[in-house]
């Protein structure tokens, strides 16, 4: 019995890392093979690294992932000794991606590496205080001495997913801002870019309010100085329609806090199957916002 799983782990050992060498190259991504399977890069690398097994029809549909055929996957030659780590690279900090490369509007799949899509799930699964560095290399695939060669703490993998999460809103509000012509049109493009991100990265939203309190002191200031730099720039736009006449509520400051904070809190309750897309969501956020502000046209 154990002869027989020792040569079913040394199996699953060699596909996956067949697999890996396919994907690598077809040049496709750990996330985008992930996406056209349906599952999470997690599982991804798992099966890369020969932690899960892959059943016939999830070959199958790997092999049409990558437009190859089985038999080519299986023709692979690999040297074990030299498969260890995933194939991409795990210690560079996420690029966002920028969502006026192309449109604020647009949002491309996140570029995380295994280990810190998996840090992601277990943190949205039980929470950051449930997780642990074991538990998450065990959910990509990875020894917990090899999760600390690429991040140092569970506290590190936070404050990473964090930051990427306040790099990419903040290009998108720079981006949406410049659009703008007037106070109110670029008021009203920050309230539409704040619901994009809050729905189409509902994850790391959910993450940026229920895990400040995770944060040691030193990133919990800083996280939180970033966020105060996006209430200030809807506060400037807000200052300004006030001063042309156009905003009348006789509390604009205490209001524009309660309009930003009823866009972060969309993770709370929106979700993709739901039947508001995140444009549809915008939309009547943004009509909300300038009721809330009682704008006079």
């Amino acid at each position: 019995m154990r002869e027989d799983r020792e040569s079913s782990h040394e199996a699953d050992a060699v596909l996956g890392a067949q697999v890996r060498s396919a994907r690598t190259a077809q040049k496709l991504s750990l996330r985008a093979l992930s996406g056209a399977l349906g599952v999470s890069p997690a599982t991804v690398s798992q099966i890369e690294n020969g932690k899960t097994g892959i059943s016939v029809v999830r070959l199958n549909r790997i092999a049409e992932a990558l437009h190859i055929t089985v038999p080519q996957i299986l023709d692979i030659v690999v040297d074990m000794e030299t498969q260890h780590a995933p194939a991409m690279p795990l210690a560079e900090t996420p690029g966002a991606t920028s969502p006026n490369q192309h449109s604020w509007r647009s949002y491309a799949p996140l570029d995380f590496d295994p280990v810190l899509w998996a840090a992601l799930e277990e943190i949205l699964e039980i929470g950051y205080h449930g997780a642990s560095v074991r538990s998450i290399a065990a959910r990509c695939g990875l020894s917990v001495s090899g999760i600390y060669h690429y991040y140092t703490s569970k506290q590190h993998m936070l404050v990473t997913i964090l930051d990427h999460a306040m790099t990419e809103l903040q290009q998108g509000s720079e981006a949406a801002r410049a659009e703008g012509q007037d106070p109110v049109q670029r008021f009203c493009l920050l309230v539409e870019n704040l619901v994009l991100f809050h729905t189409h990265r509902r994850e790391l939203g959910f993450v940026g309010s229920s895990e400040m309190r995770s944060l040691d002191t030193e990133n919990r200031l800083r996280v939180a100085d970033r966020r105060r730099t996006q209430q200030r720039m809807v506060d400037k736009e807000v200052t300004g329609a006030v001063h042309e006449g156009l905003f009348h509520n006789d509390r604009p400051y205490e209001a524009s806090r309660a309009i930003v904070t009823m866009c972060t809190a969309l993770p709370n309750w929106w979700h993709p199957d739901g039947p508001l897309s995140p444009e549809q969501v915008a939309e009547n956020y943004v009509g909300f916002a300038l009721d809330i502000m009682k704008y006079v046209r």
